[in-house]
């Protein structure tokens, strides 16, 4: 049984929106023990890289559900520039899944061309 390759996306585009929230988390609580409390400079050293990897995975994969889901680039947009703010991944998340950005459904197959009502 093969999954194909839409659900994976939106799959991993799932994860990678929480996951990358939590290294967020995880990066700020680095930096406040660096800058704020000035103990240690682990916590950078590890959530630094972690985070890097997963805002540029949560990129790859909405850049990749722009072209198979067809969004608009508003969209497409909004999911880009959630990855900059703390959080606002897990955000973006749920509101492109209540509006049906997120299933399976709502691309229009290839080759196909939309009429203007006619």
């Amino acid at each position: 049984m093969t999954i194909p390759v839409r659900t994976l996306v939106i799959r991993a585009f799932r994860v990678l929106a929480v996951a990358e929230a939590f290294s967020w988390a995880a990066l700020l609580a680095g930096m406040y023990f660096k800058w704020v409390a000035k103990t240690t400079e682990l916590g950078v050293e590890i959530a630094g890289p972690i985070h890097g990897a997963l805002f540029v995975g949560y990129g790859i994969a909405a850049l990749a559900l722009w072209r198979l889901q067809r969004w608009p680039f508003v969209v497409a947009l909004f999911a880009g520039l959630s990855a900059v703010f703390p959080f606002a991944t897990v955000a973006f998340e749920r509101w492109a899944g209540k509006r049906g950005y997120l299933t399976r459904g709502t691309a229009v197959p290839a080759g196909t061309k939309e009429t203007a009502g006619v």
